[in-house]
């Protein structure tokens, strides 16, 4: 197992009664060199669904400041070669870490994403393939300037790379990988893209999407403006 490069889990958990079910995700894995870091962003409610795994992860607190903050924490805290963020009301398939560990060091990538599947409270899937397709990087980056067309919980990336590059902005309380995804096309860092559902991103009515959708739109739009004219250099290199 030593031989196999470890890979950081980092899930922020903030009153999310999912947690534990993202948790056994994790622990259900293929792949045996995993670092399990739950931090919790000040919780109220939900702790005592962590005690069955208590042995097995690293639990950290913190006082409430965002997920970013909480992403950030862990992934400092953390010892593995990779790292990937888990919300805690989603899971990983099974051979989500093997498989996209085997992609990474084939690849020699700094950072990939997979494809992923979309599922209700019941664990019932509802939208299968759910990740954007492009033909081109050219339309991969041009979507930027729009949306996010990536989902954060399908990347893998180095810890290096996220601490050369610089970790996620804490000021931006939603949009925090928005952010981080347009600074990767900046760096002129390649996404490399598993064509595989290795994720299941859940759909409730709690997610902080249905939740806080205006504060995100205007999140959105803050972070569109402030990069539109540097992603049209990027673009007009291609």
């Amino acid at each position: 197992m030593e031989s196999l490069p470890k890979v950081s889990v980092i899930i922020p958990f903030f009153n999310c009664p999912y947690v534990d079910q993202a948790v056994a995700s994790v622990l259900n894995q293929t792949y045996p060199n995993i670092e399990i870091i739950v931090v919790d962003d000040g919780s109220t409610m939900h702790q005592e669904r962590l005690i069955p795994y208590m042995d097995r992860i690293y639990y950290l607190g913190k006082m409430n400041g965002g997920t970013a903050t909480a992403l950030n924490y862990g992934i400092q805290m953390s010892t593995g070669k990779y790292t990937v963020w888990l919300s805690s009301d989603d899971m990983f398939y099974s051979t989500k870490i093997e498989r996209q560990v085997n992609f990474m060091e084939q690849h020699q990538a700094e950072v990939s994403f997979t494809d992923y599947h979309v599922i209700n409270k019941a664990n019932e899937v509802i939208c299968r393939n759910a990740t954007a397709k492009f033909t081109t990087v050219r339309s991969f980056i041009e979507a930027f300037s729009s949306y996010c067309p990536l989902n954060g919980c399908t990347v893998m990336m180095k810890k290096d790379y996220v601490r050369n590059i610089g970790y996620f902005n804490e000021k931006l309380l939603y949009t925090h990988d928005y952010d981080f995804w347009i600074r990767v096309v900046l760096n002129h860092t390649e996404f490399h893209y598993l064509d595989e559902p290795l994720t299941a991103y859940r759909r409730h009515e709690q997610m902080g999407t249905v939740q806080h959708y205006q504060a995100i739109v205007q999140e959105l739009e803050t972070i569109r403006q402030i990069y539109q004219n540097q992603l049209q250099v990027v673009l007009n290199t291609l």
